[in-house]
């Protein structure tokens, strides 16, 4: 009686973790700690990975001209938009990300930046952005 017991507690305790453990892998790729846009050239897109396979990438986000550029670091989860990436190497471009916190494994993503769409930024619209900034018409948020 007693091993039949401690048996099923075992199995409730197994399940219980199994299922934690599933909620807690949901939880953290479909909740979005922060989201928000970086622009710069693709430097790096690449497949990696032995068993899971994730698209990996790096842009190189310049601010002025002969200035350093900083590295943001990303991960793609969907292959149409590295397709779409990978048709504007070499181009400006402006990749809207989700901050995704705590995923348990790498796996899943090798960095908590998943890029969700890429746009080109063209010349013209950088243009008429610093045109405005050199004028003083930006307005600050409120």
């Amino acid at each position: 009686m007693q091993s039949k017991t401690v048996r099923i507690f075992l199995l409730l305790t197994v399940v219980s973790l199994a299922v934690l453990m599933f909620l807690w892998v949901w939880l953290t790729l479909h909740w979005t700690y922060s989201e928000g846009e970086r622009a710069g050239y693709v430097q790096k897109l690449s497949k990696k990975g032995w068993v899971c396979k994730t698209w990996e990438g790096e842009i190189a986000m310049v601010t002025m001209p002969g200035a350093i550029p900083e590295k943001f670091i990303f991960t793609v989860p969907d292959d149409a938009v590295a397709n779409k990436i990978n048709a504007l190497a070499g181009k400006r471009v402006v990749l809207h990300y989700e901050q995704h916190k705590f995923i348990p494994s790498s796996c899943f993503a090798e960095t908590e930046y998943f890029v969700t769409t890429v746009r080109e930024l063209t010349d013209q619209s950088s243009a008429s952005t610093t045109s405005a900034a050199s004028q003083g018409q930006m307005q600050s948020p409120r």
